[in-house]
């Protein structure tokens, strides 16, 4: 698949989700849809929970102070947000930030499945525990943060994948905590590495 077909798939994915042709709830009452966005043949994919009120607001993912501090992450290993795709388990905000239900997290993982069948990224980074447990229920990110995992992704189309995976703490977590800022400039430093060594 080269990119010009990669991204006309996400876009046709990005506008079922935009248009709310998707079974679950939330979507007919969030303010805006937020599919995700960046570079369709990134090699780096991002994965949030789900979107906030400043992204309920502008349709992005990231656009608060996480987003800010994502981005700074990023440019600490020379990347810019356009250089990888960034995109949350669930693409509609539920109501007062709760967190999204069992229900809300199974209906939109076939959207998720479908990005990720799309891009192909070679590693794919959770940004916070929430994300990681809806793949990886038992973890601890207290214990996985920073580590490589291998995992086997059942896609959209039931087909298999061995998907690498890499846990970090949310950006939010260092708004809140000046050490847990260092912690994650130093995971976030490993990404290079861990990139060259799938690549082998």
């Amino acid at each position: 698949m080269n990119l010009k077909q990669k991204q006309a798939m996400l876009e046709a994915i990005a506008n079922r989700i935009i248009n709310r042709e998707v079974e679950i709830e939330l979507a007919q009452s969030c303010l805006n849809p937020v599919p995700g966005e960046g570079n369709a043949d990134a090699e780096l994919m991002f994965i949030g929970e789900a979107p906030g009120a400043k992204e309920d607001k502008l349709g992005q993912p990231f656009m608060g102070a996480s987003g800010k501090f994502l981005g700074e992450m990023l440019n600490s290993i020379e990347l810019k947000r356009e250089d990888v795709f960034i995109t949350n388990i669930v693409k509609f905000r539920p109501p007062k930030n709760r967190d999204p239900s069992q229900a809300e997290i199974k209906a939109s993982m076939p959207i998720l499945f479908e990005q990720i069948a799309v891009i192909r990224p070679k590693l794919v980074i959770f940004l916070g525990r929430h994300s990681m447990n809806v793949f990886f229920p038992k973890l601890k990110i207290s214990e996985a943060h920073g580590e490589r995992i291998e995992g086997e992704v059942v896609l959209a189309d039931g087909n298999k994948i061995i998907q690498n995976f890499l846990p970090l703490y949310h950006p939010a977590a260092a708004l809140y905590n000046g050490s847990m800022r260092n912690t994650l400039l130093g995971d976030f430093a490993k990404i290079p590495h861990v990139l060259e060594l799938i690549k082998q």
